[in-house]
């Protein structure tokens, strides 16, 4: 199978601080990967290069064929950041829709009318997110992040400022994108993905030091 994802020798310097070494890895169609590590690791690193907003001090990331950045990887990748980013001036429904048409879901409304219906902003479609509390802003960015059509899904740190019914509702949703055949890849230092997930990525000092099930205990020794 052709990868969704795939790193070579993949590695990411800051001046003297190295952030990613020498990683190579590939994910497939349907892959649920959860990426952990402790603080400074290199997740969030890794997912900013996936999304094009990176660019490599070495190596390269192919995304669906094509390099990070380019119109086939940028039409193939959703990005949710860790640190929502929200028009001032648009309510959570014009988001949706802007977000919608741009990468072409001609259903766009029922796909926004079932997320903020799952996601609990049925009664603030019509207000600006950019002054909602953390845990509704990070429920608008997963709007966000899955009303648009993707094949590779990158999640980080999504679990953040989410109540419990937030934290069910994502859950299922990155079952259900992996079950439609999406690469789902979410970085994160809490465990609430171990569970659904069926691979692990551990990392620390910028390099892959475990490849393999996720599992529970494994997962926390590999976060600390």
């Amino acid at each position: 199978m052709t990868p969704v994802l795939r790193t070579d020798a993949l590695g990411k310097d800051y001046d003297e601080t190295v952030a990613l070494e020498d990683l190579s890895v590939s994910v497939g169609e349907g892959e649920r990967v959860i990426v952990v590590g402790p603080n400074g690791s290199g997740k969030t690193t890794l997912l900013r290069i996936t999304a094009g907003l990176l660019e490599p001090t070495s190596g390269r990331v192919v995304v669906a064929g094509a390099p990070p950045g380019s119109l086939p990887a940028r039409a193939a990748t959703s990005y949710v950041p860790d640190a929502p980013v929200l028009y001032d001036d648009l309510s959570v429904l014009e988001h949706l829709e802007y977000v919608g048409r741009l990468h072409g879901n001609e259903a766009w409304e029922d796909s926004a009318g079932e997320l903020v219906e799952r996601l609990g902003l049925e009664e603030r479609v019509d207000d600006l997110p950019a002054r909602f509390s953390r845990g509704l802003r990070q429920k608008t960015s997963i709007a966000l992040g899955l009303v648009r059509p993707f094949s590779l899904l990158l999640v980080d740190e999504p679990f953040v400022g989410l109540d419990a019914g937030g934290r069910l509702a994502l859950l299922e949703l990155l079952d259900e994108s992996a079950a439609a055949g999406a690469a789902v890849v979410v970085a994160t230092h809490q465990l609430e993905f171990v569970d659904q997930a069926s691979r692990c990525l551990g990392l620390r000092d910028g390099r892959l030091v475990y490849d393999g099930p996720a599992t529970p205990g494994r997962v926390e020794r590999l976060v600390s």
